[in-house]
Formats: C-alpha cells, structure tokens, sequence
C-alpha cells in the first residue's frame, strides 16, 4: 500500500511513480512500460509546445481509449496547457458546445469524428489535429509547475441545461490518485481494466490512481459484457471500476471460476448499490474486495465504505477517504448531531477550483467552509442530505436537484427538454428520471399532445442525442400539471409516473445520490 504524502507535485511526474520496466500500458497492440509512458509523455508534450499556444490554453481530445487518450492528460499538463477530455459518445451538438464554453484552441481526434463536426462547430481559432500528428521527435522533461495551476477542465451535467466546466489543479489529480491508490490498496502487481470513459473524473482516475502505484492499466471500450469477461482473463485483470448499470450486465454473464477468481478489487460509483447487488457481486467474485464510493466532480470523491462493512451496511455510503473532510451540516450552518440529517460538506485539497468562466454557479457550489472544519478555504456544498450514524458512517437520504441518473451517466433533463422541443413535435416537455435496475434511472418525457409525432421524435433525437440520454418512453397528455407559481409539477409528474415505473424492481428502499458529475453518485 503506498504512503499517503500530503505533498503535491504536477501531474504529469506520475511516470515516474513506476520502475522504468514494469508495465504501464496494456492493450491488443502489446505492453508499454513506464519508460515508454515518461518518453511517450514527454514527446507528446513537445509536439503541443511547438503549436505556439500560451500557457493554460485548452487543448480538448475526443477520442475512444486510444493510447493517445491515455497520453494526453498528462503532456498537456507537461506543456502547460489545460487538458479538456470530451465523451467519445457524445454528439456534434454536445461537442460543439464544450469546445466552444472552454475556448478550446487545439482538438486531437480522428478523422471519421472529425466529419461528425459542421461548420461552426469548432471555435474560429481552434486548430484540429489527427492523433497520429503529435508524434514529435523532440522531449520535454517533467514539469515545475506549481501543484495549484490549473490542469484540467472536466464537463459534467448541471440541473439546468448544458454541461458547466470544473476546474482542477494539478494538487487536486495528483492528490485524488494518492487517496484512491491507498485506500483501494493497490500495487504494483495489479492490473486495472479500465472500462469507464476518461472524460469522467472516476474514469481519468482509474489510469492515475494506478500509475500511483506503478500498476498497469488495460483501456477497453466495449460493446457487451462478454468482451470484458474476456478482457480480464487476457490481461489478468485485478481491479475493476465500474457503474450499478454495468454490474447489472455482468452479473447476467457467464463467468467461468477461474476468470471471475482473477479479481482483487471492485470499485462502484455513479450509482448506488443495492443489496441484491451487493450480494450477486460477492457471491460472483468472492476473492474481490467491493468498495461501494460517494463522489463528485467538484470535490473529486468524499467517501468510500471498508470492504469489510459492506456486507453488514449494504446502505451505507461509508467515510471521508483520505485528504477529504466530509461534513454534515445543518442549514443554519452547525454541526448535525449523529442521527440528524443535514448537508454533505466536502473541505480539503481535494476540492476543485470552482466552474470555469460562471462566477454565479460557483459562488452557488463554492463556499467558505463551516466555521467547526478543521479545513480551511473553500468547500463543496453538494446539496445532497445525509445522517450520520452512531457507528460513523454516512448515510445518503436525498437531493436537491431533478438530475437524471442513467447507465452511470448525470443526465440534465433541461438538456433532454431543450431537444425534444427544438424540433416542433410538441410545444411542452419535461424529462423525469424513472428508477430502473438495469439504468439507475430510464428517462421518461411527458409532452403535451396525442402522440402522432413520437416517431418522428425518436427518429430525430437519434440523430441529435447521445445513446444514454434517449427517452426510454413518452407519455402524451393534454395538459402538464402546474404548481401554485404557474409552473409545471414535476413532483407531482414524478408520482404519478412512479406506479408505472416497471413490474419487478427491487423496491428495498435504498435511496441513489445524485453527485454532482456525470460519473459520481455513490
């Protein structure tokens, strides 16, 4: 288990972190080792200073699990630039907007994406470039720069409308892996699949926590459960992050013993557990330990539960992992007493640097910590309510928001709304998340009508949304609920949708957090 040192360097030193010939990258083309990764970085990082663009200018990628994606988070930082990761998944619309809100100067891509792109899509003064284009010949050394400069900006869905840019540090990545690579006790020997995307802080992490170690990471992209069943017989797998959606999935899959005893270590986020689950994935890979985690963006990650206590607080959202202050606050302010609910503050060096260019949501987000943290500065009020207990584990009871949860994605029903309505088939919409074991949460969007466009609708918004943001059904009715100010209810929409939710989810009561990113949650 590596030592937990409070002290912060750039992110970009992580090479270092590895014996030069052990293994940093697996994939189908072969092993690289920690020395390929260190010149590889500092080649790449080279290339990017030789494109004439000052010091923290963004630089996106879109890109599947590509070396080069693997690469990038760690030469833009080198060349002093601000990395800004884009979901392969997403669509020109989404893309065109990330670009555009992070001022984006640089897009590293591929070619069949590229023609994905429209004129306008990409800011005047934003140059593309194949990956394959950033193999230079000369190197750039590990950096100096300060641990608080900013790194990275990571796109995550917001309550009301587009994705909002957080803002971390290079102290917040490098900091966030030492945690995560204590706690989940990795070494050296262990071999991370990494299957969630790299756009997702819980996603980026699963390469940085590991390379804290000096593990390897095996990026896959897949298609079905099947293909990571075979992914971890044929790199060994050890450690496995993943979301409630994909345990659905592989807990449906053929696991022969011996590929399923492989596992050391499962990590869950994005979503909340539930004991069904909990059971399946002890009684599926009883050699792994399961680390249910709590999390988001702005803070990185606020809790995880002991292996150990799961099996006992199957609800349980567990503690502050290390470096994270994690409060319950009342709303005047104090301290909640144990058994009392109250708001999950988050305080510490993990805590991001606000949303980037939108003082008015910061300000929103960010505030000075509780006068009782031993953690001074600004702290993540996350909006979410928990109790803690007796034992001193937390409990998640509710949210603030209406944010949809689906397939470990943070989905914005006015994101969803804004599309169902840009095409005329409907004048009224709104979007509900509608709880689904397989998804977390299915969209369903009530529009007023008799439902004669719907196909036209879907036909349209396949061409115009991602995958995870497609309405899994519509209801169609005259007239949508109001509350008092006029407004539509999505309470009371919410109700009565509720009872035709689905025949045979588990109802066991266990609540889901919302988080505050597109990968957090619990």
């Amino acid at each position: 288990m590596i030592a937990l040192d409070p002290v912060p360097r750039p992110i970009d030193h992580l090479p270092a972190r590895g014996a030069p010939g052990a293994v940093a990258l697996q994939d189908r083309a072969g092993t690289l080792d920690y020395a390929w990764l260190e010149a590889q970085v500092g080649r790449t990082a080279h290339a990017l200073s030789q494109l004439g663009l000052g010091a923290g200018e963004r630089v996106a990628t879109w890109l599947p699990k590509t070396r080069a994606a693997c690469v990038m988070p760690l030469a833009a930082a080198r060349a002093g630039l601000v990395h800004v990761p884009v979901n392969p998944v997403l669509k020109r619309g989404q893309v065109a907007h990330i670009l555009a809100d992070s001022g984006a100067r640089a897009l590293v891509t591929q070619p069949a994406r590229l023609e994905a792109l429209e004129a306008g899509d990409l800011p005047p003064d934003c140059r593309v470039l194949v990956e394959g284009e950033l193999a230079g010949t000369g190197m750039l050394p590990p950096s100096d720069a300060d641990p608080e400069t900013l790194a990275a900006i990571l796109y995550t869905s917001g309550s009301t409308g587009r994705p909002k840019g957080v803002m971390l540090s290079h102290a917040n990545l490098w900091l966030g892996a030492i945690s995560v690579a204590h706690y989940l006790k990795i070494e050296s020997e262990d071999s991370m699949l990494a299957v969630l995307p790299l756009s997702f802080d819980y996603g980026q992490n699963q390469l940085f926590s590991t390379w804290a170690a000096g593990g390897r990471v095996a990026p896959l992209d897949y298609l079905t459960a099947r293909d990571v069943v075979k992914a971890v017989e044929r790199y060994g797998v050890t450690t496995l992050a993943g979301v409630p959606p994909l345990w659905v999935q592989l807990l449906e899959a053929e696991w022969p013993v011996e590929i399923a005893s492989k596992l050391r270590r499962i990590t869950n986020s994005g979503g909340a557990l539930t004991p069904r689950m909990v059971r399946g994935l002890r009684e599926r890979f009883p050699q792994a330990d399961l680390y249910p985690m709590y999390g988001l963006t702005e803070a990185f990650r606020s809790t995880y539960l002991d292996p150990d206590l799961v099996d006992a607080n199957p609800d349980s959202i567990g503690g502050a992992i290390p470096f994270a202050e994690i409060l319950v606050v009342r709303p005047d302010g104090s301290q909640a007493v144990a058994g009392e609910p109250g708001e999950l503050v988050h305080a510490g060096p993990l805590v991001a640097k606000g949303y980037w260019q939108d003082a008015e949501r910061t300000a929103q987000r960010f505030r000075q910590a509780p006068a009782f943290a031993r953690s001074s500065g600004m702290a993540v009020w996350s909006g979410d309510t928990v109790v803690k207990g007796e034992d001193g584990l937390l409990r998640f009871v509710g949210r603030d928001d209406e944010m949809i949860k689906s397939a470990g994605n943070r989905i914005s029903p006015t994101e969803v709304e804004e599309a169902v309505l840009s095409g005329g088939e409907t004048n009224e919409a709104v979007a509900i998340g509608i709880a689904d074991e397989r998804l977390g949460h299915a969209i369903v969007v009530v529009a007023r009508g008799d439902g004669a466009s719907e196909d036209a609708l879907r036909a349209r918004l396949r061409r115009e949304l991602p995958s995870f943001m497609q309405p899994a059904r519509y209801e169609w009715r005259e007239a949508l609920p109001r509350n008092a100010n006029g407004k539509v209810d999505r309470a009371a929409l919410k109700v009565s949708l509720a009872g035709t939710a689905g025949e045979g989810q588990e109802t066991d009561g266990h609540a889901t957090s919302s988080g505050r990113t597109e990968r957090g949650g619990l």
